[in-house]
């Protein structure tokens, strides 16, 4: 549920007494106009390159996704988990060997702060390149501001 702190205590007071909740900050996922920029730079971007769409979407949520770390028993088959890649193996003292993975947090996951790092992260790449990062709208802005 969302909502806020007195729709929330309403509710809360309705529910079963001995019933655990938690409760945490409400954070937007990204915005449609930030989605639509990114996906129109990279693929820009990935056809100066020469590069897939999806490979160069990868490498940069590498470098600006947050990541997380995880041990899997080696030879364990991973599954359900769109973006990770191997790092490195660790043996324990008992003998057992375990993978670990770096683990990617998808782009349609990204709350609009973290989003935000990704597509400035693809802006400052398609810069390099020569690509225009902003909208017509953002120029025309810009060109009425100069004038």
């Amino acid at each position: 549920m969302v909502g806020n702190a007195y729709k929330l205590i309403k509710w809360l007071y309705e529910q079963d007494k001995q019933q655990l909740f938690q409760i945490k900050k409400y954070k937007e996922k990204r915005n449609r106009k930030q989605n639509a920029k990114y996906w129109t730079l990279l693929s820009e971007l990935s056809l100066k390159m020469k590069i897939g769409i999806e490979e160069l979407h990868f490498q940069l949520l590498k470098f600006y996704s947050p990541r997380y770390e995880i041990e899997v028993p080696s030879g364990t088959e991973i599954r359900g988990i769109e973006y990770c890649e191997k790092k490195s193996m660790v043996c324990r003292e008992t003998g057992e060997v375990f993978d670990i993975y770096h683990v990617y947090t998808p782009s349609h996951e990204l709350k609009t702060d973290e989003f935000a790092i990704l597509l400035e992260g693809l802006c400052d790449e398609c810069r390099r390149q020569g690509i225009e990062t902003r909208s017509p709208e953002e120029i025309e802005r810009d060109n009425q501001l100069e004038a």
